[in-house]
């Protein structure tokens, strides 16, 4: 075998068989989420209109470290996981760095993304409950997708909300969701009182992530026996994705290697968190040095250039304020081809682990994305997800940075997903077409300073 072509795997009784839980470890835990009526935190009980049952008492959990993964689910995982381990030689030749590069292919799932990792469980625990409906919303479409599966596996109907300007730009994904048999509307919508409340503002919104959540919610609060669901931000979300982090444990020690640098693309922090937080408690624990890097989109720079701050998690106010790192609920996010990354806000875990200095931020441009997308393309053969370009970008930052000065670092990133429903976008790249968007620091002020001050 050549090196070009090293991998390693994990037998399935290696497989995990608990999820991690960082918040139990975390020297400051998160602020608790406040009911915005009442200003008071709110309980597991408060969220049940909402969620599951079970995913309320996992969000709110910040006592127990390990929580078991059950055993339909697990089985679920085996048709995918374990997902490959691979030295990026190839990469690293075409860098020129002394670096050792790994990534975290989680595009292999039968959905192309990560995101399945945490729909089968939330399909689950619907399930369980007896609950027979579920929404959601979704940008580029990879959670909307593994939703739709998700919910065709465990016998539920699947309602998707797509934000509008991926509706339009990824046709292939909405296609994806309705072959598993989901219901996918544009948003903002007329079918919501939400989204006939931004539309009767501005007729031409091309929605955001912000704007799909709060109609998904709606479609929930006003449909019998049905729940909503989410594909990144919240707790148990991350909770589900330690997966990808705690295979890729066993799998660096296969390799004989530690990483010294983490990398994922950032959005809410699903995949993030992922690969990070169970190498991160070794850093809290075992006195490890690992830098942990989020890479988000410069359109979109809640962590490097937000405020810490309760908010809303939608543009209707129907979520409970957050304490996270946020542009404002209001902010209405460039059309990027990184759907999956336009996001207002972070989740709590990494909103509080950035302010405690425990992770780093850097924010990307577009074009540089798609440019770091490319030679991946060209060195090892996967074309990657837009929003997965963004890790490789700042992997190559790192990478470089390790030429300059000779040093035989360990960088490891998740690759989120494949991009292969999303080659529209690299044409645009390719013909020169692709625009760089950037928020000046006046748009960020104005829209963060109509926010309620509640710290």
């Amino acid at each position: 075998m050549s090196n070009k072509q090293k991998r390693y795997f994990l037998t399935e009784e290696e497989i995990p068989t608990q999820w991690y839980n960082i918040q139990a470890d975390m020297p400051n835990k998160p602020l608790p989420p406040i009911n915005p009526a009442t200003k008071q935190p709110l309980k597991a009980e408060d969220l049940f209109p909402v969620f599951a049952e079970e995913l309320c008492r996992q969000e709110l959990n910040q006592t127990d470290a390990w929580i078991d993964i059950p055993e339909e689910v697990r089985e679920m995982y085996k048709y995918y996981r374990s997902t490959p381990l691979v030295r990026a030689y190839g990469l690293e030749k075409a860098i020129g760095t002394p670096a050792h590069i790994y990534f975290k292919n989680e595009s292999v799932s039968p959905v192309g993304s990560h995101k399945l990792n945490s729909a089968l469980a939330q399909a689950y625990y619907c399930k369980k409950q007896g609950i027979t409906n579920v929404t959601t919303e979704t940008g580029a479409g990879q959670w909307g997708a593994a939703l739709s599966y998700a919910a065709k596996a465990f016998g539920l109907e699947a309602a998707v909300y797509q934000v509008k300007i991926s509706y339009n730009q990824k046709p292939y994904r909405r296609s994806i969701m309705q072959t598993y048999g989901a219901q996918v509307t544009p948003s903002p919508s007329m079918s919501t009182r939400a989204g006939k409340d931004i539309l009767t503002v501005d007729p031409n919104n091309q929605g955001s992530l912000g704007t799909a959540i709060s109609e998904a919610i709606e479609l929930a609060l006003n449909t019998p026996n049905c729940r909503y669901t989410l594909g990144s931000v919240l707790s148990h979300v991350t909770l589900h994705q330690s997966v990808i982090g705690l295979e890729a444990e066993k799998q660096m020690q296969k390799a004989g290697e530690y990483p010294d640098i983490i990398i994922g693309c950032f959005g809410g922090g699903s995949n993030f968190g992922g690969i990070s937080f169970p190498f991160m408690r070794h850093n809290i624990k075992d006195g490890k040095t690992t830098r942990f890097i989020a890479a988000e989109p410069a359109s979109c720079p809640k962590l490097t250039r937000g405020v810490f701050q309760y908010d809303f998690g939608d543009v209707a106010g129907y979520t409970p304020l957050l304490p996270m790192y946020t542009l404002g609920h209001n902010f209405m996010p460039a059309n990027i081809h990184a759907g999956g990354l336009r996001y207002h806000g972070a989740g709590v875990i990494v909103s509080q682990l950035l302010k405690d200095k425990m992770m780093e931020a850097v924010d990307i441009k577009q074009s540089e994305s798609f440019q770091a997308g490319l030679l991946f393309s060209q060195a090892e053969g996967i074309i990657p997800a837009p929003e997965s370009c963004h890790a490789i970008a700042a992997t190559i930052q790192e990478a470089k940075r390790c030429a300059q000065t000779g040093e035989e670092k360990v960088i490891l990133f998740n690759l989120s997903g494949h991009g292969l429903i999303d080659m529209a976008a690299y044409d645009q790249y390719l013909s020169g077409s692709l625009l760089d968007y950037e928020v000046t620091d006046e748009e960020v002020q104005r829209n963060i300073s109509q926010l309620e001050k509640v710290l």
